[in-house]
């Protein structure tokens, strides 16, 4: 069951953004879209464990490995799906053709695997109309190619970091009319946008509140990303945002007091108890050293700490 009283109250952090940023509407108290129903009582059950692809982003960019040979290290070593990032098919930004789109999706299916997402990378703090829109096409051009998939979750980005306060409110202006571009395209393609908060110019989870409930749509969420939050105090970030989250990207570091550290696994699957989630949690592990090695320590603390929680 969700936590309403944290959800309230991320609401009410929300508007208190929203308030300081004159061109968003304040009508929206009323906005029920992002509760989870309540009269849907899930059972308790563990998250399934995804892998992002990205954790094998050099092998991927180098050649040595191909999108079918982590797709069988990922049902060899028993995960429940894959997030293979949009990056990795052949012709990137353009969408291979349907032969390869279908038999990837055969692939995935017959070694026993879903798709939990995929994703893109776009840029909508560019002042570049034009430069934006472009992106809005890429991010529709690998809509359809999802949906031909069955991939559920295509995850975008805000865009780069703006650091002065009244260039980023300008950004937000425009950036909010691409964000429901993106969203009424979710809803035509039946994908949901998962907006990930990527520290660069999403900083905290009030932001992240503050755009999403803006946007008020069942098809554009959050792609919660435990590592970027770095301004104020983690796990209070991430609990947040929990009742926002359509994906994850749980990694092996997060930021606390300026240093890199590993994560309370077991603090942050209690919340997702606590907070009724139940969809996938990938895991994705990043820098120098072999993805393999590091994702097999990686994965049996996230199991551990899920045995501890749902016992």
């Amino acid at each position: 069951m969700p936590n309403n009283t944290k959800t309230t109250h991320s609401r009410r952090k929300a508007l208190t953004y929203l308030a300081a940023l004159p061109f968003f509407p304040a009508d929206l108290t009323g906005s029920e879209i992002h509760k989870r129903e309540m009269s849907v009582q899930h059972p308790e059950r563990k998250p399934p464990l995804s892998l992002n692809l990205y954790s094998f982003n050099q092998p991927l960019q180098e050649g040595t490995m191909k999108l079918q040979d982590i797709c069988r290290y990922c049902a060899e070593e028993g995960y429940a799906a894959i997030d293979p990032t949009a990056y990795y098919f052949p012709g990137y930004p353009e969408v291979p053709d349907d032969t390869f789109l279908f038999e990837f999706k055969r692939m995935v299916f017959e070694l026993g695997l879903e798709i939990s997402g995929s994703g893109i990378r776009n840029n909508f703090s560019d002042p570049d109309r034009m430069k934006r829109q472009q992106d809005i096409r890429l991010i529709e051009n690998w809509l359809a190619a999802s949906q031909k998939m069955g991939i559920p979750v295509l995850r975008i980005f805000a865009g780069s970091e703006i650091p002065n306060p009244q260039d980023k409110k300008k950004a937000l202006g425009w950036m909010m009319d691409d964000f429901k571009q993106c969203a009424d395209l979710g809803a035509r393609y039946g994908v949901i946008i998962a907006l990930q908060n990527h520290n660069e110019f999403i900083k905290t989870a009030d932001e992240v509140i503050g755009i999403i409930e803006t946007v008020n749509s069942p098809w554009f969420k959050l792609h919660l990303d435990i590592g970027s939050f770095t301004v104020k105090n983690v796990y209070e970030e991430i609990q947040k945002v929990i009742p926002y989250a359509v994906n994850w990207q749980v990694k092996e570091l997060v930021t606390i007091d300026g240093e890199k550290v590993e994560p309370d696994f077991e603090r942050i699957i209690r919340m997702v108890k606590d907070q009724g989630y139940v969809g996938y949690f990938p895991l994705e592990t990043l820098g120098p050293g072999d993805p393999k090695k590091k994702l097999v320590v990686l994965k049996q603390k996230v199991i551990t700490a899920m045995d501890r929680v749902f016992i």
